[in-house]
């Protein structure tokens, strides 16, 4: 282990992150009664450049307006490559209530763009006499993204989550792939006349999981387009899942109940987790370092494995 501890993340659910355009405030109140976690009004890719300053509007006053019960409440900001986003950021926090908890920025490339934000967000925070800091939380979606992850996790205090945004990344990388997420037709392996698809997108989300981890921040994974996969839709979260991701984005609202289901430990995983916990205790009292449990070897980080399950069926329970 390093002589530098990793942070722990921000201590809060993030199973599912419900989206919603700013253009349709119809929408709001459904999405908070919805059992998503993490709510991220959008005024970006879902909103049409002639939408934008009235769905802003209809975000800043739904902020304060619509009972948002616990939920983490988000919005995403329109890219900094645009003469929107400068807009988003003053009004939001010029105006919005202290509801809002977080500010999503898309299409990060580098750290010098959560800086930007950063130093506008921190003022105005100044000038208003804002005492809830707002939080951070961003998309990896190009080519330049991923190959600057590390610093962008480690670029801001503000930062608390971190997504992985397929198809815009597909695009950046030009890889030959109209899908948003999942597996692609043409990404598989051949062996004894069958194919075998792999997961194109595990390695930029082991990358993202990693920095995330160093940095003390949410790994979420993004977006499944085709909602009428559920199956798809599940493969993908449990693949995410076991890389170490917290949660996924659902773009259509049949999508929470699943990237809930992913994210929440089973009762059983959370049964066998804390037997392993006993175990262990045992072992440490009779001066054990390791024990066998349901004949395969236990130990030290067999702990820290099992504490990852408890402690977010815990947090879960409470939230």
């Amino acid at each position: 282990m390093s002589f530098r501890i990793q942070p722990q993340p921000v201590a809060r659910p993030n199973r599912c992150q419900l989206f919603g355009p700013g253009s349709r405030p119809a929408i709001f109140e459904k999405m908070a009664a919805s059992d998503a976690d993490v709510i991220n009004l959008d005024l970006e890719d879902s909103v049409a450049p002639d939408d934008k300053a009235q769905a802003r509007k209809n975000i800043i006053q739904a902020i304060g307006d619509v009972d948002w019960g616990k939920k983490t409440l988000s919005v995403r900001i329109n890219g900094l490559d645009s003469p929107y986003w400068y807009r988003d950021v003053v009004d939001l926090l010029e105006q919005a209530s202290d509801r809002l908890d977080q500010i999503m920025i898309p299409k990060v490339g580098n750290a010098g763009d959560i800086y930007a934000v950063d130093a506008l967000v921190t003022s105005i925070e100044m000038a208003m006499g804002r005492t809830k800091p707002i939080a951070f939380e961003v998309i990896i979606e190009s080519a330049a993204g991923i190959a600057h992850v590390e610093e962008i996790a480690a670029a801001s205090p503000r930062l608390q989550a971190m997504s992985l945004g397929a198809a815009d990344f597909a695009a950046s990388m030009g890889m030959q792939t109209t899908g948003i997420g999942g597996t692609q037709e043409n990404y598989y392996m051949h062996r004894d006349g069958a194919k075998y698809w792999s997961d194109p997108w595990h390695w930029a989300q082991a990358a993202i999981v990693a920095a995330c981890r160093t940095h003390g921040v949410l790994p979420v994974d993004g977006p499944f387009g085709d909602f009428s996969d559920d199956e798809g839709f599940r493969a993908q979260a449990r693949r995410s899942a076991t890389l170490g991701m917290v949660g996924k984005w659902a773009i259509h609202p049949k999508q929470v109940a699943l990237a809930n289901e992913v994210f929440t430990p089973s009762e059983e995983a959370v049964a066998e987790a804390r037997e392993i916990l006993a175990a262990m205790e045992e072992a440490k009292a009779s001066g054990a370092g390791a024990t066998v449990y349901k004949g395969r070897l236990v130990d030290i980080a067999s702990i820290k494995q099992a504490e990852v399950i408890v402690k977010q069926a815990e947090m879960i329970a409470a939230g």
